[in-house]
């Protein structure tokens, strides 16, 4: 029952279900970096209400099950990451180099050109991707985009200094469960090599590292756009792994 309640804050977070926490307590700071450990399992949920709904969409055609399914994968997260990367976009391409105006520029609500270009983009090879998955028949390859994408987000808080002062991202870095999570994470990658071998795991991790990199180099850190910019492009990159190697 103790670890009831971060993952119930990890759920309410990274997804739109109605999720009420009990009424006689309220979240502490240390059940809030502990939610960090349900974060693969709120992937899998996710993954897992994608899935039957491609088994309910059996008789209807790849094209038409893949953009129902895309629109429920973009309502159940409420958009959370597709908003971390528009904001991103802007920034890197606005801030020019510079950490602070980089900074500022994430916390102007407008999107500009370069986000609306590059979420339309992100949509259209998620669409096309699933559409081949499907064709292939290929589920777990859905699993493994979701799952994973989410599981990088432990491990870039677990590595990555957070350049934000205040707010839940960094509550989570300053309260995360350190030798739990590696567990969590040694244990995905276990799950992960067993069931959708090497390639998918390495190309996920490859392009990780680039983007923490990325982020050191401009802001000497992550930060809540970042990190769901990160998974929205960590999605994107299993997805693409699956279908075409």
């Amino acid at each position: 029952m103790k670890l009831l309640q971060p993952f119930l804050i990890a759920l309410q977070f990274l997804t739109i279900i109605p999720v009420r926490l009990p009424s006689s307590t309220s979240a502490s700071s240390k059940q809030i970096g502990q939610s960090l450990l349900f974060y693969p399992i709120v992937g899998l949920l996710i993954s897992g209400l994608l899935l039957l709904t491609a088994w309910l969409l059996n008789t209807q055609s790849a094209i038409v099950s893949a953009v129902l399914i895309l629109t429920l994968w973009v309502f159940l997260t409420g958009g959370l990451h597709l908003d971390g990367l528009a904001d991103s976009a802007d920034a890197w391409l606005g801030g020019l180099g510079d950490k602070a105006k980089t900074l500022l520029i994430m916390k102007d609500p407008a999107s500009g050109p370069i986000a609306v270009t590059l979420l339309i983009l992100v949509l259209l090879i998620k669409f096309v991707m699933l559409v081949e998955l499907l064709r292939q028949q290929n589920h777990l390859a859905i699993v493994f985009a979701v799952t994973l994408a989410r599981c990088a987000l432990p491990l870039l808080f677990l590595t990555t200094p957070y350049v934000r002062q205040g707010g839940i991202g960094a509550i989570l870095v300053a309260n995360q469960p350190r030798t739990e999570i590696k567990w969590v994470l040694a244990s995905t990658v276990a799950l992960s090599l067993i069931f959708s071998g090497f390639t998918l795991l390495i190309s996920a991790f490859i392009v990780f590292l680039l983007l923490r990199y990325a982020m050191e180099l401009r802001l000497n850190g992550t930060t809540g756009d970042t990190a769901g910019a990160m998974v929205e492009i960590l999605e994107t990159t299993i997805l693409i792994t699956a279908v075409i190697i």
